[in-house]
């Protein structure tokens, strides 16, 4: 099978990354670091905007938005993926399967990711609210605020929303269905 990815310069990108068979590798806040630490050295040498972040046990969403004249996120994605898997606690990787052991991958990672190209500021915004109501959907918190692992807070901080946003029921037809 082959996949189409949008590879638009400087474009702003929504993106989901699920672990491998859905283990709860980020539910320590020790590894969540380790993944933190993974996005700031990559981008020293492939620097890119974190719009928005979430980081649930099994899964992240978040935005990028590349510079002007770039497109390769995938290397980026290649890059923190390997950054995490090197520095994370050796507890977390479980041993490969016989193809995996072939590719020479740990089995941390699902081996594909969703992309999706944000085509507007709209599409922007409707992105940015799934990213940080995504922890109240799947009930790890009563509402985005109460999530620690997010890049919620930093909102509330810039103004953008009240910190009681998100404690109500929310409909995100169509975006990031995991």
């Amino acid at each position: 099978m082959r996949y189409r990815r949008a590879f638009v310069e400087g474009g702003s990108f929504f993106f989901t990354l699920v672990t491998e068979k859905r283990r709860p590798i980020f539910a320590s806040a020790e590894a969540v670091d380790v993944l933190r630490s993974a996005f700031l050295s990559v981008s020293v040498t492939r620097p890119f905007s974190l719009n928005a972040i979430v980081v649930l046990p099994d899964h992240l969403h978040c935005i990028w938005t590349l510079p002007p004249g770039d497109a390769d996120f995938a290397t980026r994605w290649r890059l923190v993926k390997t950054w995490f898997t090197k520095h994370c606690d050796p507890a977390l990787r479980s041993m490969p399967n016989a193809s995996q052991e072939r590719r020479r991958e740990q089995a941390l990672w699902q081996h594909r990711y969703w992309e999706h190209m944000l085509r507007d500021e709209r599409d922007f915004e409707r992105h940015v609210e799934y990213v940080h109501y995504n922890p109240v959907k799947h009930g790890y918190a009563t509402s985005p605020m109460a999530w620690p692992h997010s890049s919620f807070r930093r909102y509330v901080e810039a103004g953008i929303y009240e910190a009681g946003w998100g404690q109500e029921q929310m409909d995100f037809e169509g975006i990031g269905d995991e």
